[in-house]
């Protein structure tokens, strides 16, 4: 750790701020600077075990457990409120450990959470936490109910791109359901998670949320099999991924996961070329391409590809590459220099391969943030989909554009693929796009636009992707277990249907 005047995150148990049982803090880096930026608590398994036992005693408490859906509904709009009073401190902490652009953040992530908790208070009001099924004659007259019931205390792992944003996918619906979380901060941005966390804890009760920071090898496994989580949440890469799957198996955690992507986009030959250079550059520059959703695979029609390609260079162009903090700033940093030089390895496998860089492809120096790993918005062209750089996730600001000819080919070169997170259709046929998108192996398909994500509707993968859904009330049914309670009215032994075929008594 350097010796630095930056601002200490300790870790956040049982609502309190709370030292690391080994004293032991590392530097945030701000990746527009290499700076730090803050210091943040590296916790150890005695600490998971503190918050997960913090945890477990707010989860037996049936004061929260049990809270009517009514009462937290106002929960959940209390902690939407919270966050837009404080938009724009926790933007800036977004912004400076991320390096995601302030005009993303207020205008995107910010309104997007305090959207989400609104959209889950109002949709736990009708939720079916009790349904009871209509009476059936046979056997006999039973009265049935089908009770959906918080899992108990819930594993929370969240990655480091979007980290206020995936903090909420999370945590809301978790709430939602009646859990109480321990959550790992992706420990390169974890700041935002911390300081929204201490806004929450201040309107649910003690133990209900907790944060624990550290190294993923250390607090992320301590907490992928701990016996007393009862449910994991994990988004990151698809390796890892498996590796906690493989952990929680163990005790049978329920789990689920939203992992890599490597999102293709059709373009049909009616499709307009503008919106297409616009809409398909906005799917994979947003956040310097490092978004799992991300449309990385462009295919394209015979008849319109030179001219897309000439219209894909022109807005790369336009693209304001610096630093985060300034409004007029389009594209940030890499995460660090590690990660940059990955994303233009891939660049060179590309090359090697055969492709040709139509723009970008290189580091880019940016005045004022000498310490930040850049890189040019990227066009790759005549890439096919079996090259390392169209199959794997890069994780950057590079598109892969490929020629198609028919849609047929087209949709199954969509899915040949590891991954289906996202995957998109260009074109003003809008029938026949909603036909194609019932064919592309996806869990979100977006149709003229990209990052068409809205609170209310179920965002997740299939394949390789992940399983479980995010957002919305599809979301609840992920943080919830569900049980039959079944009651007799017939009281008469002699009179039971079913009694006979072990009672042979009652024939006589």
């Amino acid at each position: 750790m350097s010796e630095t005047n930056a601002p200490r995150f300790p870790l956040l148990i049982n609502g309190q701020r709370c030292e690391p049982s080994n004293g032991h803090y590392a530097d945030v880096i701000n990746p527009a600077t290499g700076q730090p930026c803050a210091q943040i608590a590296h916790a150890n398994a005695d600490d998971v075990d503190r918050a997960v036992a913090a945890a477990r005693a707010a989860f037996n408490d049936d004061g929260w457990r049990d809270m009517h859906p009514q009462e937290r509904s106002k929960v959940l709009y209390a902690i939407a409120n919270k966050i837009i009073a404080n938009a724009m401190e926790l933007a800036e902490l977004e912004v400076t450990c991320s390096g995601g652009t302030i005009s993303r953040v207020t205008s995107l992530d910010i309104p997007a959470v305090a959207d989400l908790f609104m959209t889950l208070a109002e949709e736990v009001k009708s939720y079916p936490f009790v349904q009871n099924l209509p009476p059936r004659p046979l056997p006999e007259p039973w009265h049935s109910q089908v009770v959906k019931e918080p899992i108990g205390v819930c594993g929370l792992i969240t990655a480091w791109n979007f980290p206020i944003l995936l903090f909420c996918m999370k945590v809301a619906p978790a709430l939602a359901a009646g859990n109480t979380v321990v959550i790992k901060a992706a420990e390169s941005t974890p700041t935002s998670t911390l300081r929204l966390a201490e806004l929450i804890a201040e309107v649910v009760p003690n133990g209900v949320i907790n944060v624990v920071s550290g190294r993923g090898s250390v607090v992320g496994e301590a907490m992928s099999l701990h016996p007393d989580v009862d449910k994991i949440s994990f988004t990151g890469s698809t390796s890892m991924g498996k590796h906690v799957q493989r952990n929680a198996a163990g005790t049978l955690k329920r789990v689920t996961v939203e992992l890599g992507g490597k999102g293709p986009a059709i373009v049909m030959p009616d499709a307009n070329l503008d919106l297409v250079a616009y809409g398909a550059l906005f799917g994979v520059y947003l956040n310097a391409g490092q978004a799992c959703e991300s449309g990385t695979r462009l295919l394209v029609h015979d008849s319109v590809y030179d001219q897309l390609v000439e219209r894909l260079v022109a807005v790369s162009g336009q693209i304001v590459v610096g630093n985060p903090m300034d409004p007029a700033t389009s594209m940030g940093p890499m995460t660090d220099s590690a990660h940059g030089e990955s994303v233009l390895g891939y660049v060179q496998s590309a090359l090697d391969e055969g492709a040709r860089v139509a723009c970008g492809g290189k580091r880019l120096e940016v005045a004022g943030c000498e310490g930040g790993f850049f890189v040019e918005p990227t066009v790759l062209v005549d890439m096919t989909n079996q090259m390392k750089a169209a199959r794997e996730e890069i994780f950057g600001p590079v598109l892969s554009v490929i020629r198609f000819s028919d849609a047929d080919e087209a949709i199954a070169m969509a899915n040949d693929s590891d991954y289906g997170l996202s995957a998109g259709i260009w074109t003003e046929d809008l029938v026949n796009a909603q036909l194609m998108a019932r064919k592309l192996r996806a869990g979100s398909v977006w149709i003229n636009d990209w990052h068409m994500m809205r609170t209310d509707a179920p965002f997740g993968g299939y394949k390789q992707s992940g399983y479980g859904r995010e957002f919305g009330k599809y979301s609840i049914d992920s943080y919830v277990e569900t049980k039959a309670i079944n009651t007799a009215f017939q009281r008469n032994p002699r009179l039971k249907p079913l009694y006979p075929i072990l009672h042979k008594c009652f024939d006589a």
